[in-house]
């Protein structure tokens, strides 16, 4: 596995979608890794409330929420990846959470990509410790 960390202008050559792709496992792992911290707990309840905090309606909050603290290049990448064609939403979200959602994940892969990490937990501990997870209950 590769750790050089790609130069912005490598990284906006990927479409929204690949960087979301990628983007998608970053954001589940800090998940994981959150919920793993808070408890030792069975799998099952760990896996409940991975779902809870990884669905396209709890992402679309946090959308919100990172939006409000993003450098100008940084919101124009979560702005690409809202603006993304090609999404097949599933049945269970609908089509404006799912592209926020995808928005998301696109940022996460963007900032993985070149090597911003600690920018990522940043903006992680701002989702986390946020009220949207008391409103849904994680």
């Amino acid at each position: 596995m590769s750790t050089e960390k790609l130069t912005e202008r490598e990284a906006n050559t990927y479409s929204p979608l690949t960087l979301a792709f990628l983007g998608d496992s970053v954001y589940d792992t800090l998940v994981r890794e959150y919920l793993l911290k808070q408890a030792n707990m069975p799998v099952a309840k760990l896996h409940s409330a991975k779902i809870k905090l990884v669905c396209a309606e709890f992402q679309s909050k946090a959308y919100d929420l990172v939006a409000e603290q993003l450098s100008e290049h940084e919101l124009a990448v979560l702005k690409r990846g809202r603006n993304a064609t090609g999404n097949t939403v599933p049945k269970h979200a609908d089509a404006a959470e799912y592209r926020r959602a995808t928005a998301l994940e696109c940022l996460f892969g963007y900032l993985y990509l070149t090597g911003k990490n600690d920018r990522i937990r940043a903006l992680f501990e701002i989702i986390i410790n946020s009220d949207i997870n008391e409103q849904i209950g994680v």
